[in-house]
């Protein structure tokens, strides 16, 4: 592996664990006050967040900057056009690898739909506002540079698809905290393994996890999530009228 993406691993682990020491340093300075309510728990973890990642995202691009241009495994990446129907078309796709894991975990294993991680990242986001600019934009960016570029990338190099994917799906996975959903995880992780395989642009996966993030945040908006559960009944309906 290249000395560069050993410093950019080592950058996003220091990113993940930094509210630790930021939350000593604030204690120390007497900006933070025992104890602390939800919401000023929520705005404190929020903001360190937006700060941590937009600081991780610029070191991580400047030192990509040093390490030499070169496609996934020599091949030739597909046109900016073909790019674009790929992020699109990939969108859709991860939405149905989704669907389907939701259904395993849900009717083989009695796991919920709901998602603790993301429930989690969402009330935090109701105090700042802000942090969909990581959900949607940086961590998108983070996580596809981390997870495909250079795990699924080194280890597709040196072996297969296959180990390739599963390898970084499952860190990937890990990664988020929320064990119960990791075969949810694992089924995105291969969704963007394959598009970055497909097109050799990490461009690609970065686009459609972003899609995927956004719709997340879209559907927690009170007016299109009310529409949503009334779309839902209606097809409910229309679909028990042929049973009853």
């Amino acid at each position: 592996m290249k000395k560069q993406y050993w410093y950019i691993i080592l950058t996003y682990i220091l990113v993940q664990v930094s509210a630790f020491p930021y939350v000593l340093i604030m204690k120390w300075l007497g900006f933070i006050q025992s104890p602390m309510t939800q919401t000023e728990l929520s705005k404190l973890s929020g903001t360190w967040t937006i700060i941590s990642f937009c600081i991780g995202l610029i070191i991580i691009l400047l030192i990509l900057r040093t390490v030499p241009k070169a496609s996934l495994r020599n091949e030739a990446p597909v046109s900016i056009g073909s790019a674009i129907a790929w992020i699109i078309g990939g969108f859709f796709l991860s939405l149905f690898a989704q669907s389907i894991a939701g259904a395993i975990e849900q009717y083989a294993f009695g796991i919920g739909r709901e998602s603790e991680n993301t429930q989690t990242i969402l009330s935090i986001m109701d105090a700042v506002p802000w942090l969909v600019i990581v959900i949607a934009l940086i961590g998108p960016i983070l996580e596809e540079i981390i997870f495909r570029k250079i795990i699924f990338g080194v280890i597709y190099e040196k072996t297969n698809f296959f180990i390739g994917a599963l390898a970084s799906s499952v860190v990937f996975a890990a990664v988020h905290y929320d064990f119960p959903h990791i075969l949810l995880y694992t089924a995105m992780g291969f969704t963007f393994a394959f598009l970055y395989a497909k097109t050799k642009r990490i461009i690609v996966p970065i686009g459609a996890h972003m899609l995927m993030n956004s719709l997340v945040v879209l559907v927690q908006i009170e007016p299109v999530k009310k529409m949503i559960e009334e779309q839902s009944q209606t097809m409910q309906m229309i679909i028990g009228g042929f049973f009853s």
